[in-house]
């Protein structure tokens, strides 16, 4: 029981660190959760990440709360996942308080707006890191199908400006069909294989 204790309030302190120092949308904090949760304390796999990673930007809701909520119940269930939701949504909402009471003195400070766009151009270079890292395992570890999905999709998106929604929907439509596909010729494979014997 001990030990459930301080695995929960792992989760909780963890996500709630990195959500106190992630500025920038939810996918700053995905590259955080992986150094974290992947690589310091090796509680979830490589390929993982990058599953919950996709269905917490293809779910309904922001990216950081959803990957927090797939990533605490993948480690310690449901209990795991309102640790994380809970680690997560704490200092946003502790931060948005403190300044909302300060925001007129914050809105027409030409230091704090100075400050704001050298966040932003961290927060690019993260985003840009977590792109290559993770793109760099799709490559090494996936079918041709989803790099030629990632590369179409990217296109769709940035150069054809096509709605995410519809990439997504297109998306899961080739995925599903890939699938299929591999099943079908897999049994196929089978068959002949029990005719050979």
């Amino acid at each position: 029981m001990k030990k459930d204790k301080r695995l929960y309030w792992k989760l909780f302190t963890s996500t709630f660190y990195l959500s106190a120092f992630t500025f920038g949308g939810g996918f700053v904090i995905v590259p955080l959760m992986k150094k974290k949760f992947v690589d310091n304390l090796k509680w979830i796999e490589d390929e993982e990440m990058l599953n919950l990673t996709a269905i917490a930007q293809s779910s309904p809701g922001a990216v950081a709360v959803n990957a927090s909520i797939l990533l605490g119940y993948k480690i310690a269930g449901i209990l795991g996942s309102l640790c994380c939701i809970l680690g997560t949504i704490l200092p946003p909402f502790l931060i948005l308080s403190v300044i909302s009471i300060f925001y007129s003195a914050f809105k027409d400070n030409s230091t704090i707006q100075i400050l704001l766009k050298g966040f932003q151009s961290g927060v690019a270079a993260v985003i840009a890191d977590v792109v290559i890292q993770m793109g760099g395992d799709i490559i090494k570890h996936k079918s041709i199908m989803s790099i030629l999905i990632m590369a179409f999709s990217f296109i769709a998106t940035y150069f054809l400006n096509i709605n995410v929604i519809y990439v997504l929907l297109a998306s899961a439509v080739v995925g599903g069909l890939t699938f299929l596909y591999n099943i079908r010729c897999s049994t196929k494979k089978g068959n002949e294989s029990e005719a050979q014997i």
